[in-house]
């Protein structure tokens, strides 16, 4: 599918984030960790004969234990959401990809922005910059800068950030401006209070919004609070689009909206960004 030939449909934003305790959260993320670890390494020994009676006993008190002790304020959606999070951090291409997402803040608060050089160009939302009395940007290995803000394009909610870095990891743009419907996609940002975490979904077409000019992406993906400024990652480890919101709709529900990289380029065919 090629964004510029779909003709996209109409639909109204709206802030959908979810209140979660952070205390919860972390607890059943660290648990689902610790569920994949022991599955990896249970897959590495060999196989015992294990009688299927003992087997459906032990899954019926598991259930029954989580469901005694599970947080009633989290919905299904939030722990497929730590789940596959968990699942995913186990992959060498998200370690990869997790290097150059940073956190970006402004004193107000933070969002999330990734590296698209070696030299410290950053792009994030320009919602994600537009308050605070200082910008500064963290990376997952420690490194803090104080950073510059260089180019900003509230038209397209983008902005591109510098901070004064050398080999720093960073993510490739992707040179075009297509992709297919219903596409597999990663995403990775700094959700409910939590940094670097990786999530998937699928690209289900395109909308227009009220928010950006031109169109922005539609995916079939758990984003919240914090997601802003994620980059969008195809299955060759390119980026595609950058997250800035999401809505509503009858047919999907919950979704996610995304900045493609085709709004990266100007009228002329010219790039916003550094080369």
């Amino acid at each position: 599918m090629n964004d510029e030939k779909q003709k996209p449909e109409t639909i109204d934003e709206e802030d959908l984030y979810e209140d979660l305790e952070v205390e919860e959260v972390y607890e059943i993320l660290q648990e689902e960790r610790n569920k994949t670890r022991i599955k990896e390494n249970q897959k590495q020994q060999p196989k015992r004969p294990y009688p299927k009676w003992a087997f459906w006993l032990i899954a019926i008190f598991m259930v029954i234990s989580v469901m005694q002790f599970l947080p009633k304020t989290f919905s299904l959606p939030i722990i497929d959401f730590l789940q596959t999070s968990a699942k995913l951090s186990t992959l060498d291409e998200i370690d990869y990809y997790q290097e150059s997402v940073v956190v970006v803040e402004t004193g107000e608060g933070k969002g999330t922005g990734f590296a698209i050089s070696s030299d410290g160009y950053i792009l994030t939302n320009h919602h994600v910059i537009d308050e605070g009395p200082h910008l500064n940007v963290g990376f997952p290995n420690g490194e803090l800068f104080e950073a510059e803000i260089v180019g900003a394009y509230p038209e397209i909610d983008l902005a591109l950030l510098k901070v004064e870095g050398e080999n720093l990891p960073y993510l490739t743009l992707s040179s075009t401006a297509s992709f297919e419907e219903n596409e597999h996609i990663y995403f990775i940002g700094n959700p409910l209070n939590f940094n670097g975490i990786a999530n998937e979904g699928e690209v289900i077409g395109l909308t227009e919004t009220s928010s950006i000019e031109g169109s922005a992406m539609m995916l079939q993906a758990p984003i919240y609070k914090g997601n802003s400024g994620s980059p969008v990652i195809n299955m060759d480890g390119e980026v595609i689009g950058i997250v800035f919101a999401t809505t509503n709709r009858d047919e999907h529900g919950k979704i996610g909206l995304a900045i493609p990289i085709s709004s990266f380029y100007d009228k002329n065919g010219s790039s916003l960004l550094p080369k």
